[in-house]
């Protein structure tokens, strides 16, 4: 298994760790498919009752390392992104993130599908989707205005404007704001605290704050879009040009 994610599971936790602060944990077509693996592991296993996700460093991560995602996108190798958003959008089991750092792309839209996310009051959450020619991915499209609201998400998708964590907590975006130092801390006591409650009652609460039909049909029609403008002049402008920096 690669160092670049760690899984443990504690106490009926499982945490996935982004692992590569050297590269501001900018995920791999093998992280996704790691994190993935390890989602996919917990909904089967019967001592899990929640999932944590946590970073190594001071980013929790700038989303997609856009060298192997480029490749990935022009060949012919399977791209586990797409297994680990569809884990997250149907996990049954509590999801709960731990951001210590910046959030970038995936590591904002991610979010959308945690049931707890302990922000730092500093961290930045950003989408620059359409400033690589992309659009939106993992049904944020859908959930995003539906937390903050049509205009808040037209700034952040659209415009790719960054939201701070306590701009975050205050939005509904983010569970709540701590202190950098005190955000793991937080995360696993709540972490704890769900696996204190029945499972079987906390996944049906879950299932009906979530309507999972209608994130998995967006899903779709985004990853679409999104597909098509991986190959689009657009996109391949703004990656050249990301490469050329």
């Amino acid at each position: 298994m690669s160092e670049d994610i760690l899984v443990k599971r504690e106490d009926g936790v499982v945490e996935i760790r982004f692992n590569r602060p050297a590269k501001k944990n900018a995920l791999t077509n093998a992280m996704y498919g790691i994190a993935a693996d390890a989602l996919e592991a917990a909904q089967k296993d019967a001592e899990t009752k929640a999932i944590l996700f946590t970073a190594e460093g001071d980013m929790f991560t700038a989303g997609n390392d856009l060298s192997d995602f480029a490749a990935i996108a022009t060949g012919g190798e399977p791209r586990h992104v797409e297994r680990f958003l569809r884990a997250i959008a149907t996990a049954e089991k509590p999801l709960i993130a731990a951001v210590t750092g910046n959030g970038v792309g995936v590591g904002a839209t991610m979010l959308l599908h945690c049931d707890i996310v302990i922000m730092a009051e500093e961290a930045r959450l950003s989408t620059p989707f359409t400033a690589l020619g992309l659009t939106p991915e993992a049904a944020s499209s859908l959930l995003l205005p539906a937390r903050i609201g049509h205009a808040r998400a037209f700034m952040m998708l659209a415009l790719g404007q960054p939201m701070s964590g306590t701009e975050a907590a205050q939005a509904g975006l983010a569970t709540e704001a701590a202190p950098r130092e005190e955000v793991e801390a937080r995360a696993r006591k709540l972490a704890r605290e769900v696996c204190l409650r029945p499972a079987e009652a906390m996944r049906i609460t879950k299932k009906l704050l979530r309507d999972v039909e209608a994130i998995g049909a967006r899903m779709q029609v985004e990853g679409a879009h999104f597909n098509d403008r991986l190959r689009s002049p657009e996109a391949r402008a703004a990656f050249e040009a990301f490469f050329k920096r």
